[in-house]
């Protein structure tokens, strides 16, 4: 991270940095964050980067222990479950309830066109921006900031495992979007919701699936934890 410039607001401008730098996959969930390196590689003092941290575990992108610093939240399956739940309920809603306009039918067009050309040149994350506008632009047409403000903050959080999960599931994206601009071109918003439900399913099941292996297979580290706890019980020694 880069050192910020003469912040007229420290809190905010830690804040983004710091929210900037774990979307951009640069953070793994082994990282501890905390205050004091964070003080350093910005170059402010500790006091906004604790309240920063504050906020961005509120939004549920990282988790604090005390005296071991922050890191990455680690999703569980009924975690992922829940928020795939959630988000496909407000973006039904969204898609039944947004002012469609040729504008929007437009630019939802050359969001289908960027993000297929971003996953024929292989940029993840610019493709899941592009992913994440797509739908951002829907809940905007409805008109209820609430309800962008609580689908932009899921798509934060689920930004986190759909980074390791890229490759399951972003090669049929545009077609799902094609799907839904095409019936909302067409005035049919059941056939809209059915796509968007149909859209979002496919994905959580995939993350699912993802996570549910994750937890069946130990890393090589916590392998070693194991046996070591094994050595020591067959000593006759307390684990």
């Amino acid at each position: 991270m880069k050192k910020i410039k003469i912040p007229s607001d420290l809190t905010t401008l830690a804040y983004n940095s710091i929210k900037q730098y774990i979307l951009e996959g640069r953070l793994d969930q082994e990282t501890r964050l905390t205050e004091t390196l964070l003080s350093d590689q910005l170059g402010i003092s500790r006091s906004p980067i604790r309240e920063a941290l504050n906020s961005l575990a509120t939004e549920g992108l990282i988790t604090i222990e005390p005296r071991r610093g922050a890191s990455l939240r680690r999703f569980s399956v009924k975690e992922t479950s829940d928020l795939y739940e959630l988000r496909k309920l407000l973006e039904v809603y969204a898609v039944q309830t947004a002012e469609i306009t040729p504008k929007l039918l437009a630019n939802l067009d050359k969001s289908i066109e960027r993000s297929q050309g971003l996953l024929d040149t292989n940029k993840k994350l610019e493709y899941i921006e592009e992913d994440m506008r797509f739908h951002g632009a829907i809940a905007t047409a409805t008109g209820n900031q609430p309800l962008a403000s609580v689908l932009e903050n899921i798509q934060n959080q689920i930004w986190l495992c759909r980074c390791k999960t890229y490759s399951l599931s972003s090669s049929l994206a545009p077609q799902a979007h094609r799907s839904i601009v095409n019936a909302l071109k067409q005035g049919d918003r059941k056939e809209a919701k059915k796509a968007m439900a149909g859209h979002i399913d496919y994905v959580r099941q995939q993350l699912i699936d993802f996570v549910n292996s994750q937890q069946v297979s130990p890393s090589p580290n916590s392998s070693r934890e194991l046996r070591k706890r094994q050595l020591v019980s067959s000593n006759g020694e307390e684990s």
